[in-house]
């Protein structure tokens, strides 16, 4: 079993920040949010069920997520190495 095998992200537009419930993430709050390179996507973390408020919203696992950041539209030079 993964480290994170109940951990999802889903990405959200800057548009739905406002509606954001963070009692119901692992996010503290909006300052803790990353953001694409031209500040127009988000993404947020849960573990267990997912938040009403992600209705409809795709959820990724964590090799989907870290795919996803790895495109240019999230990185602005190489990807670091571990």
């Amino acid at each position: 079993m993964t480290r994170y095998a109940d951990r999802k992200w889903v990405i959200l537009s800057a548009s739905e920040v406002a509606s954001i419930d963070f009692s119901q993430l692992l996010e503290a709050g909006s300052n803790s949010l990353r953001w694409n390179n031209d500040n127009t996507k988000t993404f947020v973390k849960y573990e267990g069920s997912k938040p009403s408020f992600l209705s409809g919203k795709a959820a990724l696992n964590h090799a989907q997520i870290l795919t996803e950041l790895e495109g240019a539209e999230w990185t602005s030079g190489p990807a670091p190495t571990e």
